[in-house]
């Protein structure tokens, strides 16, 4: 009896041991597979076309605050591998947001597939605007019967998603607009000679009221629309003679910033304006070029 219950209790034993490892052995395999599974999406998500945001900038802090928060929830809910890339204007020329974007292009270009041009007063509310891949031709988030304020066919400002081979095809925005407006109209024409088909956003439930949200507030942040010299003449016109190729600045500085845990990275940049091509550039100039007043004489 006693050597019966020895045997009992080594059976007992036995089982206990048998399904101790059998229990190991089934985690090791469900942790082998969870291992693959999760290698698997990091590939995924590393082998996804790079998305770089530029947003041409100067003297906008407090609508930054806003943006690089809510657009990087934005994007992280799209599973888009993505950088924000502020370009500030570091100089005493007007705005130039046309070269900023430039600028932008070529410091971020070699780290990303296709850029955002991004204003930074443009948040985007609706879920289902897209900001993946255009790998057909330019996506115009901000559509015309979108956007809050400019409604009009010819419209690609706002937000325009890119990819690198067709913003270096049409050699990107001219450099000749210093102070606000009509660069994205000139980029439009650009687009069409290029036979670039841009596309709009489809099946949107919402409109031009809750679509965005729209920061600028014109009594706070008053736009450069003067037009000096013969600026207005020139810049109706197709420009034929600058562009990504020569746009021409330098980089100041380059930091990062990081806001409610999300990260941007600063870009302080000089350009440089050629002033016997665009005058226009420097406010002093017209100063310099007005007549003095003479006294009459008595």
């Amino acid at each position: 009896m006693r050597i019966r219950s020895i045997l009992n209790k080594l059976i007992v034993i036995g089982l206990i041991s048998i399904t101790i490892c059998f229990f190991l052995i089934m985690r090791l395999f469900s942790d082998a597979s969870s291992t693959k599974v999760s290698s698997r999406s990091l590939h995924s998500t590393l082998s996804q076309p790079k998305l770089a945001v530029i947003v041409p900038y100067r003297d906008r802090f407090t609508e930054l605050l806003l943006f690089v928060p809510h657009l990087s929830r934005f994007l992280h809910k799209q599973n888009i591998p993505f950088t924000i890339n502020v370009i500030n204007q570091n100089d005493s020329y007007r705005f130039n947001r046309a070269s900023l974007i430039n600028a932008g292009y070529s410091l971020v270009k070699d780290n990303c597939d296709y850029i955002a041009i991004h204003d930074v007063d443009l948040l985007p509310l609706n879920p289902n605007l897209e900001y993946r891949y255009p790998e057909h031709g330019p996506f115009h988030v901000s559509s015309p019967n979108l956007h809050p304020k400019y409604h009009y066919e010819k419209f690609v400002g706002g937000i325009l998603l890119i990819k690198n081979d067709h913003f270096e095809l049409v050699n990107g925005l001219s450099n000749k607009y210093w102070g606000w407006g009509l660069e994205d109209d000139e980029f439009y024409l650009r687009l069409k000679e290029a036979n670039l088909q841009i596309t709009r956003p489809t099946n949107i439930a919402t409109g031009i009221e809750d679509t965005f949200l729209h920061l600028h507030d014109p009594a706070v942040r008053k736009r450069d629309y003067a037009k000096i010299f013969n600026q207005r003449e020139i810049t109706r016109k197709r420009d034929r003679e600058t562009g990504l190729h020569d746009v021409k600045f330098e980089l100041t500085s380059k930091t990062k910033m990081t806001i409610e845990d999300f990260a941007c990275d600063i870009y302080s940049v000089k350009l440089n304006c050629d002033y016997k091509l665009t005058p226009w550039c420097d406010f002093s100039l017209v100063n310099k070029n007005k007549p003095k007043n003479v006294k009459p004489k008595i």
